[in-house]
């Protein structure tokens, strides 16, 4: 494909969302066996800080996708003349250093904890204790996760997308309610995603007021939706796409219909026997 702006937006979104996906067998092995890690304080600070890296570049990618469509709704005379695929690749280039360093504190504070029993758990040793010290750094972590995380990105693109579709209702650009359905999508996605993981890790916070079971099944729950948004990016941003369903099936009717038809079957059985005799005369 030629490398355009939008190649370069997509193409690193699906790198954080399949990278963050690849490392989900060990997260799923870990609820599994009931928290208890089995692969080494390395991996445990590893897995950690991959999935946050890849998280906080699939919502800031989102972000800046919500962005670049509202700016090139605004003001497309710019876009024509400044928005090339050099300016799109040092964005990215910041986006994946921001990623990084946001998730910092997770290689450097995540590490492994043996139970009673010999099992070891993986946790971030700045919620263990009571040092005041200890509990403000972690509610500093939490609320900057949350603040960049989620809080900043989705005002970001509830902000761009409404002014999208104001501006298409406004000028009439379409007469399709397509694109109001992907936006609504979009935003109602990346909430219901979201937000339930960051009112559970707010909550730990205040973890002495709330039972123990209620961070034990709802933590693993809301981690999970956390991670369904790396995996409905497709379908959202290409699947329900402009013109992916016919094209989609349209190909698969192509394909069987050049299978199953009876003038191409023939025509092949022509060429074989054909091929056939005359690999016997020579």
């Amino acid at each position: 494909m030629k490398k355009t702006v939008n190649v370069i937006w997509f193409l690193n979104l699906s790198i954080a969302d399949f990278t963050f996906t690849l490392f989900l067998p060990l997260s799923i092995i870990y609820l599994a066996y009931d928290f208890q890690w089995i692969f080494g304080t390395f991996m445990c600070k590893l897995n950690s800080t991959l999935a946050f890296i890849n998280l906080f570049a699939s919502v800031f990618l989102l972000t800046i996708i919500s962005i670049d469509r509202c700016i090139s709704v605004i003001f497309p005379v710019w876009c024509q003349n400044h928005r090339t695929p050099k300016l799109a690749l040092f964005v990215v280039i910041g986006v994946w250093v921001l990623a990084i360093i946001f998730s910092l504190p997770y290689f450097i504070f995540r590490n492994t904890f043996e139970y009673d029993d010999g099992t070891f758990g993986c946790f971030n040793d700045f919620e263990l204790g009571e040092d005041p010290d200890t509990e403000e750094l972690s509610a500093r972590i939490i609320i900057t996760r949350f603040l960049v995380g989620f809080l900043i990105p989705f005002i970001v693109i509830v902000s761009s997308y409404s002014i999208i579709a104001l501006r298409i209702q406004r000028n009439h650009m379409t007469t399709s309610t397509k694109p109001f359905k992907v936006i609504i999508a979009v935003i109602i996605s990346f909430f219901f995603c979201w937000f339930p993981y960051h009112v559970f890790s707010l909550m730990e916070l205040h973890a002495v007021n709330f039972s123990q079971n209620v961070f034990r099944i709802g933590a693993p729950l809301t981690s999970s939706l956390a991670f369904i948004n790396s995996c409905i990016n497709p379908f959202l941003y290409v699947f329900i796409g402009r013109d992916f369903k016919k094209k989609f099936w349209g190909s698969f009717h192509s394909i069987f219909e050049k299978a199953f038809n009876e003038d191409s079957l023939q025509k092949d059985l022509q060429n074989k026997t054909k091929s056939t005799s005359d690999s016997h005369v020579v």
